[in-house]
């Protein structure tokens, strides 16, 4: 069953600086709550009117000269800043920023590029333009022969040769794709990294916790004032856990198919429908919340230490994520308002092994996992670094815990 709700996001993830306003402040006549209060209603109305006009060749131009002016401005920070030259002090952007950003039509641009995608090549251009332009490992690809691929889409969603991707299966948790890991670790009250120095708030990205309540169709707002550290406490299933997440960058060079990282069961999906922003790791540093503003599919399940979840954010030219158990799931749509979301409740849970396939991007972006682990879990991914599907993310020699026992046969390496 499917049922459609309005979701209110909490736009204080697009501030970078935060604004507090005690109860006590207009009583007492403090000078600063009536000027906060008064741009707070400036910003308020001047987007309210922007975004009611009519836009039609301008969102292009706005961003491409938001995205030049940006561009400089990062090129004379780096060369006054010895900090930002190693990736340090980053300059988040301003709200009008943003909002200038988020008005230019990436859903409908992602849709053309789609279009492309689908479009047969001569096969003279096919093998010069897909060994060239994105710098692929084509000895790695299932069908080596770079004819055979009739389109661009066909390209990106290649397989892999068997047995180049190995699943480590000493490891409690392998990484799911092939690309860069961002930032993983511990989440912190609440609030989930992006990349260092720049996060999100979790209920922002998850929505409200109704996994055991999804057929209820009434409006659901999340509660801003509600702690996040009792959202964390609301998602754990288990005594003597945390909380930890994983992000990793797929770029369009990488094999472009998503796997399961563990041994779960997937009970429950809430598809946002958003805006289709770069999730490059420059935008990444530069727009707070980003993954929150963003299209995402999030599957919550349960593996054998408690709460797993699994998103796949979209991301500019990349509207289009599939999953392959979720013939139901259809992204960049039209008919799907923003700021809304769709949620799922599979009647029977979709049983994955680790390294099953899950989904596939039609351009790299992201994957974000967020999962229930004991206390002494310790990732042996760097943030930064490059990692493989199939490669271990705990840094340890053994399992968490001891793992079920199994036949002779399962006890070879499956790999893909």
């Amino acid at each position: 069953p499917l049922a459609e709700r309005k979701y209110v996001p909490d736009d204080n993830h697009l501030h970078h600086e935060t604004t507090t306003e005690h109860p006590g402040d207009k009583a007492k006549g403090h000078p600063g709550a009536d000027e906060r209060h008064r741009q707070q209603q400036q910003h308020g109305r001047l987007t309210k009117y922007v975004r009611s006009l009519k836009w039609t060749p301008i969102p292009l131009g706005v961003g491409f000269a938001l995205l030049a002016y940006q561009h400089y401005r990062r090129v004379i920070r780096r060369a006054n800043d010895p900090a930002s030259r190693t990736g340090g002090g980053a300059q988040l952007a301003k709200n009008w920023e943003v909002t200038c950003y988020r008005m230019v039509p990436l859903r409908a641009f992602s849709r053309a590029w789609g279009w492309v995608h689908s479009i047969n090549l001569p096969v003279w251009a096919r093998a010069p333009l897909y060994s060239d332009a994105f710098n692929c490992n084509v000895g790695e690809a299932e069908i080596e022969d770079l004819q055979y691929y009739r389109n661009l889409g066909e390209f990106f969603r290649r397989g892999l040769k068997t047995g180049v991707r190995p699943i480590c299966n000493q490891s409690a948790v392998v990484s799911p794709v092939d690309g860069t890991v961002l930032q993983c670790g511990k989440v912190e009250c609440g609030n989930v990294e992006q990349v260092k120095g720049v996060s999100y708030s979790l209920p922002t990205f998850l929505g409200p916790h109704t996994w055991a309540n999804s057929n209820n169709n009434d409006d659901v707002i999340i509660n801003q004032a509600a702690a996040n550290e009792q959202y964390c406490s609301g998602l754990m299933k288990n005594k003597g856990t945390a909380l930890y997440h994983c992000v990793i960058y797929l770029a369009p060079g990488d094999y472009h198919r998503f796997h399961s990282p563990v041994e779960w069961k997937v009970q429950f999906r809430r598809h946002f429908a958003g805006e289709l922003l770069s999730v490059n790791p420059v935008v990444a540093r530069w727009i707070a919340g980003l993954f929150s503003l963003n299209e995402r599919a999030v599957y919550v399940g349960e593996w054998e230490h408690g709460f797993f979840s699994y998103t796949a954010v979209g991301a500019t030219n990349v509207g289009s994520i599939r999953v392959y158990d979720d013939k139901e799931l259809s992204t960049n749509c039209w008919r799907l308002k923003k700021n809304t979301f769709i949620d799922k409740k599979f009647n029977k849970p979709l049983a994955l092994q680790k390294g099953d396939n899950f989904g596939e991007f039609n351009l790299g972006s992201t994957i974000v996992l967020l999962f229930e682990a004991p206390l002494d879990f310790e990732f042996a991914a760097e943030n930064g670094s490059k990692i493989h599907l199939g490669e271990s993310l705990f840094k340890s020699k053994e399992r968490l815990s001891p793992p079920p026992q199994s036949s002779p046969q399962s006890d070879e390496n499956p790999s893909l």
